[in-house]
């Protein structure tokens, strides 16, 4: 899911969508107006889940799309070779995930981690 904002009203830390790809932004710059046009602002942004980095310039004004991101957490039920399967602390379901290279060896069965939804994709999330 996703909303539609004005990219003044965006801050850093924040999430933004840049080329179909949840994004957090990492710098923001505005420009002055000029004599022929409006503010211009420069977003910098790291994928959230590629990592790869991205940028954009918009005018102030114009609206830009939010991706929806959900913080979860659950607890890690097995773990095999690259995958973990975590069960929902919520509402009980299963899913199986890709265990980050900064994770590995770090995820024990009973363990309780936070994952990140958006677009249909997820992840671990780094801070566990």
């Amino acid at each position: 899911m996703k909303e539609q904002i004005e990219v003044r009203s965006l801050k850093e830390g924040k999430y933004v969508l840049i080329d179909e790809e949840p994004c957090i932004i990492k710098s923001m710059t505005h420009s002055k107006t000029g004599k022929h046009g409006s503010a211009k602002s420069r977003i910098d942004a790291i994928g959230i889940f590629d990592g790869v980095k991205r940028s954009i310039i918009a005018p102030v004004t114009d609206k830009i799309y939010v991706p929806v991101v959900e913080r979860k957490s659950g607890q890690v039920l097995s773990v095999s070779g690259d995958v973990v399967q975590i069960m929902d602390l919520a509402d009980y379901s299963t899913l199986e995930l890709k265990i980050p290279e900064e994770l590995k060896g770090k995820l024990a069965p009973g363990k309780e981690i936070s994952y990140l939804i958006s677009m249909g994709k997820m992840r671990i999330d780094m801070r566990t």
